[in-house]
This record gives C-alpha cells, sequence and structure tokens, in this order.
C-alpha cells in the first residue's frame, strides 16, 4: 500500500471514531433526559390525535394520518422533543468618538 492509500485509510477510520463517540454522546444524553425537555403537547411521543378523527362521523383517514388517527405533533416536529427557537442577534459598533 502506498502512503496515499495509508492516508485515506487513516483519515476514514478517524472519520468513524468520531461519528461512534458523537453517538455515544448523544445516547448518553438521551438517557438522562436529553439536552431538550419532553414536548408538553404530545407527550414525548412526536405523534397527536389527527384532525381527521376528532372532527368526522366514525371514519378515520386522512393524508396526514394515513389511516392511523395519529399525526405529527405541530409543536415538536414529530420529534417528541422541545426544539430551540433560533434566534436572531444583531450587534452594531458603537459610533467613533468625536
Amino acid at each position: 500500500m502506498g502512503p496515499v492509500v495509508l492516508t485515506q485509510l487513516a483519515t476514514g477510520l478517524s472519520v468513524l471514531a468520531g461519528a461512534v463517540f458523537v453517538k455515544s454522546v448523544m445516547d448518553q444524553n438521551s438517557m438522562a433526559g436529553g439536552p431538550f425537555p419532553r414536548c408538553p403537547t404530545c407527550n414525548g411521543t412526536g405523534r397527536v390525535s389527527c384532525l381527521c378523527s376528532r372532527w368526522s362521523d366514525g371514519d378515520v383517514g386522512c393524508r396526514n394520518c394515513a389511516g392511523s388517527g395519529r399525526m405529527a405533533c405541530s409543536s415538536c416536529g414529530g420529534t417528541g422533543t422541545g426544539r430551540p427557537l433560533p434566534v436572531r442577534i444583531s450587534a452594531q459598533r458603537p459610533p467613533p468618538p468625536s
């Protein structure tokens, strides 16, 4: 094997080791309650009752739930955890002293 192949192999192995490390850290966070709290709307399940089952005359099934009567939670996007809100912070430099 030439030096280029060995370099590529070492790079690939280091990327793989990094991915395994990140996954293990994320698994530890999820076992300890995770970095984000449970969604209060769906109680962490990621699914809520579909609108077609709430206001129908007994039949269940629409495009949102595919006939299951449960659809993805709109508060958490189906993840079951709270999501941080994106915030844009703008800062301006003060005017130079005159």
